[in-house]
């Protein structure tokens, strides 16, 4: 196990536009900040550097809401177009009161206006959605990785969530490859020799909210998190998963 950890905030990150090279822009970010990828190294990059670089942006003016959309908007406050692109990214309405509408994104993730937003998107009227498939994008981020630097790494996008029950957003993970996101310890010996019965780590989502704190959640303009030195366990090597292998089953899932 890890004693210390490098995360580092690459400066100089660009303004990605739809069409823009993700890995080609990070790779030479990396060479002006005097850094090269290494085996092992993870990439977190921030959802929305993701999706305006595959052109998840639309414009509200070209939506037209529908009867579902226009009432549940009046119920929560909020625009019937924003609604319709909502329960278009959704399957299905979680929670709804004034100012707060809770839905299971299409990929399964419980969060808060299925996770379109309009922070750090220039232009009025628009609204930028989650890709397509983060873990895909992932797996193609690191293909990329690959070629350009020759070295095995591990990719994440991440984005901010609220939480039940504790204020405030953190870091999680939306899409992973080549990084265990879930380390199944169960079967393994506490200090106290007692089996563990129940851990599980979400060890993407650790690494998330770290890259998170450098990442910022206004205008610090630091999207992409190098971290470096992860090692886990002292046996086998952790086997990779996607960050969908953090959902909870809904059989298993007591809140909803």
């Amino acid at each position: 196990m890890n004693t210390q950890l490098h995360i580092t905030a690459l400066e100089g990150v660009p303004l990605i536009k739809p069409g823009d090279d993700l890995a080609l822009i990070i790779h030479s970010v990396m060479q002006q900040n005097g850094l090269s990828l290494q085996d092992g190294d993870i990439l977190v990059l921030a959802q929305k550097i993701v999706s305006k670089a595959e052109d998840r942006l639309v414009d509200l003016n070209t939506v037209v809401a529908g009867d579902q959309a226009t009432t549940l908007a009046a119920a929560v406050d909020k625009d019937p177009r924003l609604v319709e692109l909502i329960l278009s990214e959704s399957r299905t309405v979680i929670r709804q009161k004034p100012g707060v509408l809770i839905t299971e994104h299409r990929l399964g993730w419980i969060m808060a206006n299925a996770g379109i937003d309009a922070s750090n998107v220039s232009e009025d009227d628009r609204v930028l959605l989650l890709p397509v498939d983060s873990d895909q994008s992932c797996a193609h981020l690191r293909e990329q990785f690959q070629h350009l630097c020759h070295a095995d790494v591990g990719v994440i996008i991440n984005d901010s969530f609220g939480r039940p029950w504790r204020l405030g957003t953190a870091g999680v993970a939306l899409g992973a490859a080549g990084v265990p996101s879930l380390w199944d310890r169960r079967g393994e010996r506490d200090l106290f020799d007692r089996e563990l019965k129940t851990t599980q780590q979400a060890i993407a989502d650790e690494l998330s909210a770290a890259a998170s704190l450098l990442q910022g959640q206004g205008a610090e303009g630091k999207p992409v998190v190098l971290i470096r030195g992860l090692s886990l366990g002292a046996g086998e090597p952790v086997p990779s998963s996607p960050a969908s292998a953090l959902l909870r089953d809904k059989s298993e899932d007591m809140f909803r």
